[in-house]
């Protein structure tokens, strides 16, 4: 089975190169109102090589405003270092970063405002002494 996540947005071409550096992912296609984001390395179609769920960007008249219904959680191996790429990108930071369940994350927004984590383990983005947090 293949999972898209489609993210509708008022302009698919704008959120292309933020997308596609917070995932690690590329631009596969467009079609019409779609930009189709696969992972980087994901040279072979065949199901057997598909590392990540396709992710499409879809142009939508109306987007909806306040909380997500749906977001991604991002797991990268540094997660100050990808906080500050998405910053740079467009990306703000909503509000304090939280730790729970034995897990760090900031809640961040892209240049649209649609939310999605950055996730680290429970120490937080810097690796410290377990017993501290």
């Amino acid at each position: 089975m293949r999972l898209t996540v489609v993210l509708n947005c008022k302009d698919p071409d704008a959120l292309v190169e933020f997308w596609t550096t917070a995932l690690g992912y590329r631009l596969n296609e467009k079609m019409d109102e779609y930009r189709v984001l696969v992972p980087a390395e994901q040279h072979d179609p065949s199901p057997a090589h598909k590392h990540g769920p396709v992710v499409v960007l879809a142009k939508a008249d109306s987007v909806a405003t306040g909380a997500n219904r749906l977001h991604l959680d991002l797991h990268p191996d540094d997660a100050m270092a990808h906080i500050t790429r998405m910053q740079r990108l467009g990306a703000t930071v909503v509000d304090e970063p939280v730790e729970r369940f034995g897990i760090w994350w900031q809640v961040m927004a892209d240049p649209e405002g649609n939310e999605f984590c950055i996730v680290s383990g429970a120490d937080g983005p810097d690796v410290g002494d377990a017993s501290s947090g």
